[in-house]
């Protein structure tokens, strides 16, 4: 499959990963502290940092009745209105400008997730390189069709999403001009488990839709992320914060600075040590063959000594002839004298 470009980074399964930080709603409505998120971002070495485009009123109604409400026990948002949620967690529209300008900057590729078709236009006027599909927008076509109508690479997270669901929304963006499909393993729960990663999807996903493939991981840690990459994984996405203890919508389940490093460091780690198949040693072990073990002479032999288990092992290091010919060997004799701690040979025995 094709590696795909963004700005001057190649996505694919032969390039390093790509690791997007996730600022989500973590800026605690404070524009100084969004851009401070910036610079954290790129300091860790991530390669991109990804915003979220709405507002409260492209989300959902400002309505009390139950079905807008966060019922959930076990929800880090139980008891607020969807409403009050997409209000405290939105990135201002105003604010994405000096986020992007700062982040480009930096070095860093700079991109959103639209949620409406008036999100999408606004985020045309920053020439965004590359659109995100969340997963609860998987099953809307329409927004789809219309990402997908920029012509611009897409990432497209997968969680919830049965394999039809999937196969609807990819042939929405292929068949409406996205050429450049990533999809991203997910599970949406905040925070998720390792349990529920089911990190075999990935394999499932490269073989039914032919496509880059990646991570959108909200477990905490970096465990789950990094063997991701092992199972074909070129781009890993997770929620980004400076300090969980300051609190934020997203907080609890979002990497500090010095674990998104760890992050780029051991995912690059990880690819890196894929590799080829490859039998025999390698260029750094071929120091090492010296000390396998091999036949040596353990007891001083004269002429015409009858090699025995007493006078003849396998020992360290890899100098003599090697130890699959010790039957060979016993009960033949030596051709000339031989100190104790001569590696074997065949010219030693007629």
């Amino acid at each position: 499959m094709q590696n795909i470009k963004l700005e001057n980074k190649l996505i694919g399964s032969n390039k390093k990963p790509f690791i997007i930080a996730e600022m989500s709603g973590n800026h605690n409505q404070s524009l100084e502290r969004a851009l401070e998120i910036v610079r954290a971002v790129a300091e860790t070495g991530a390669d991109a940092l990804k915003l979220q485009t709405y507002t409260a009123d492209t989300m959902t109604l400002d309505h009390e009745g139950s079905d807008f409400k966060i019922s959930d026990s076990n929800s880090l948002w139980k008891g607020k209105s969807l409403y009050e949620l997409y209000g405290e967690a939105h990135t201002p529209w105003d604010w994405h400008k000096p986020i992007f300008e700062l982040g480009r900057s930096l070095g860093l590729i700079v991109f959103s997730s639209p949620f409406d078709s008036t999100s999408v236009d606004f985020l045309e006027t920053l020439n965004v390189p590359c659109y995100k599909i969340a997963s609860f927008e998987i099953t809307d076509l329409s927004l789809i069709e219309y990402v997908a109508s920029k012509k611009k690479p897409m990432i497209m997270s997968t969680g919830m999403a049965t394999n039809n669901e999937i196969r609807d929304a990819v042939n929405a963006a292929t068949s409406n001009g996205c050429s450049e499909l990533i999809l991203l393993k997910c599970t949406s729960a905040y925070p998720a488990t390792a349990e529920d990663a089911n990190l075999n999807t990935i394999v499932d996903i490269k073989k039914n839709f032919n496509c880059n493939v990646g991570l959108s991981d909200h477990t905490k840690g970096i465990g789950v992320a990094v063997a991701s990459i092992v199972l074909g994984a070129s781009v890993i996405e997770k929620h980004f914060t400076l300090d969980r203890n300051d609190g934020g919508v997203d907080s609890e389940f979002s990497m500090e600075p010095d674990e998104m490093k760890q992050l780029v460091d051991e995912t690059q780690k990880a690819w890196s040590s894929l590799g080829d198949v490859s039998y025999g040693p390698t260029k750094s072990e071929e120091n090492s063959l010296r000390f396998r073990r091999s036949l040596y002479i353990v007891k001083d032999l004269q002429t015409g000594d009858i090699l025995s288990e007493q006078n003849i092992k396998s020992i360290r290091p890899g100098y003599g002839i090697a130890p699959k010919y010790l039957k060979d060997i016993i009960g033949k004799k030596v051709t000339k004298n031989i100190k104790k701690g001569t590696a074997f040979n065949w010219k030693l025995i007629r």
